[in-house]
């Protein structure tokens, strides 16, 4: 008897460490028509959702500057690209389980060899949800040697249609044509980080074209996000919220 009631205050005491850690993060409850969901806003361009008790990761890596220990197990990992800010093996191995399911890239699942390929315009529904892979690609931004940081058709944004609440997670990008057809986004994070993605006015142009009703800037680095909010000082339809990432 000893011996099971230690063994259970030790669960107990893991189940308690498990959430402390990610009651440490900042969070929002989103109200939708089938049931609430919570965004937790890790760090970088790291997102948990969390609906109908499954907990969905999005670009987990330690490269964000989050340990990931004691964090709840995840149920689905989705990935934008592989750079290691986004694809993080190690952070995998914390988080992971043999039921846990995958959707990434083709370039990202050559590396896992597990998982469900989402190529630009492809939709897949799971654990209740829809989401729909977008391009996320670099325009004007690239290396030295004259290749983008992002090519077009490697890396994806995500459309989480939940109910009937969109969210965009737009991964790795410029502002790009194919943002102007999205449509009737309730919550967008945009990336906001120099030479890599867009600057404080491109997001803020970005967000004037397609009008998302919330816009969280992340991945922003050290960027002035002061500016993004001068910008859209004026925009009654979109709320600019920043939270630290």
């Amino acid at each position: 008897m000893k011996k099971l009631i230690s063994f259970l205050s030790i669960c107990l005491l893991f189940v308690s460490q498990i959430n402390a850690q990610i009651d440490q993060l900042d969070s929002e409850i989103i109200k939708t028509n089938n049931g609430d969901l919570e965004i937790v806003f890790v760090a970088h361009g790291s997102l948990i959702f969390i609906y109908q008790d499954q907990h969905i990761y999005i670009d987990p890596s330690m490269r964000s500057g989050f340990s990931y220990d004691n964090m709840p197990k995840a149920d689905l990992v989705i990935i934008t690209h592989e750079h290691g800010d986004h694809y993080d093996p190690k952070t995998l191995e914390k988080i992971v389980t043999e039921d846990t399911k995958y959707i990434s890239t083709q370039l990202v699942f050559d590396y896992l060899n597990k998982g469900e390929v989402m190529n630009n315009g492809d939709q897949a529904d799971l654990f209740g949800f829809n989401i729909t892979a977008v391009p996320a690609y670099n325009i004007e931004r690239k290396r030295s040697n004259g290749k983008p940081f992002h090519a077009k058709g490697v890396g994806n944004g995500y459309v989480f249609t939940f109910g009937i609440t969109k969210i965009y997670v737009a991964g790795d990008t410029e502002f790009i044509p194919e943002m102007k057809e999205l449509e009737d986004i309730h919550i967008a994070f945009l990336p906001m980080n120099l030479p890599y993605t867009m600057k404080p006015e491109e997001v803020a142009n970005a967000a004037k074209a397609f009008k998302p009703r919330i816009l969280y800037p992340y991945h922003y680095g050290k960027t002035n996000t002061q500016e993004l909010i001068d910008l859209m000082k004026d925009q009654q339809f979109t709320k600019v919220i920043i939270k630290k990432m």
